[in-house]
């Protein structure tokens, strides 16, 4: 289980989670899994399937999904922030950036 509830109805993403994958470059968030699927495949080069946990930003910086298979099905969940926005790693030479779940969840609460 990569998001957990630990205050009812919210949920986060869990700071154990080994392995999630921070694609830097914007996206069109009118994909939908179908499509961020295959960005995972053919821009990160990485398995959809794998069960980790891909994070896409859009144009804007409002908002950010994440995709992960888990078990039968992908799941995708998604923030959007109202006035503030995502604070995104822009200075870095790969396309893809790796965190653990603690630096998601600060970057998800602004401090990254």
């Amino acid at each position: 289980m990569l998001f957990g509830s630990w205050a009812a109805p919210m949920m986060r993403p869990l700071n154990d989670i080994d392995y999630v994958w921070l694609a830097r470059e914007p996206q069109d968030f009118r994909k939908g899994i179908n499509g961020l699927s295959i960005v995972v495949e053919e821009q990160l080069a990485h398995n959809p399937f794998s069960g980790h946990l891909f994070v896409f930003i859009n144009k804007g910086r409002d908002k950010i999904k994440a995709l992960y298979w888990e078990r039968s099905g992908f799941c995708l969940w998604q923030k959007r922030l109202e006035k503030e926005r995502f604070r995104w790693p822009e200075h870095l030479p790969d396309d893809v950036l790796t965190l653990d779940g603690q630096q998601l969840n600060w970057l998800l609460d602004g401090y990254v």
